[in-house]
């Protein structure tokens, strides 16, 4: 009899489930607290959330701090957390997507050095920028390759290529 009683009961997560999501939230929110103000504002949060965001922000007592912590996962319990935490993944160069992407890039900038006729590829398939600003990028990549100097024209033509390339 015990047993059908058990069994008819709606199964509920236990208190230490529930305490490991409320964690989970709010090292979420920490993170979100830790993110620089431009890459916080190109996340689509609600106002709540980042009106709490910003408090936690602004408090340095270490006590204020851990309730506004709290209070970050208690409002995060009302949204649905998996896109804030899918676009953290993404800024952060976690998510599969994010590496592909700067995998493509990397492929894009050896193949750039290497050969002069995807400089022309390039150009057809992305068609913003400088493109005079880009030669001089491979040029300079190549010259310091060739002396043996550290790649810092390469690194600048990969931003280059991240910030124009689609």
């Amino acid at each position: 009899m015990e047993d059908e009683y058990a069994e008819s009961l709606p199964s509920r997560p236990s208190k230490s489930q529930k305490k490991r999501e409320m964690h989970a939230l709010q090292e979420l929110g920490e993170e979100l607290v830790k993110l620089s103000q431009d890459r916080l504002d190109k996340l689509d949060l609600p106002d709540a959330l980042y009106d709490a965001v910003m408090d936690a922000r602004r408090f340095t007592k270490h006590e204020a701090r851990r309730r506004q912590m709290q209070f970050i996962g208690k409002v995060m319990r009302d949204i649905d957390t998996e896109p804030i935490a899918e676009q953290l993944a993404v800024i952060k160069g976690e998510s599969a997507t994010a590496k592909a992407e700067f995998h493509a890039l990397e492929r894009w900038r050896d193949r750039l050095l290497a050969d002069d006729a995807a400089l022309t590829e390039w150009l057809a398939q992305y068609s913003s920028g400088d493109s005079q600003q880009l030669r001089n990028l491979i040029r300079n990549a190549r010259k310091e390759a060739a002396a043996g100097k550290p790649p810092k024209s390469s690194r600048e033509l990969f931003r280059w290529l991240r910030d124009h390339g689609e």
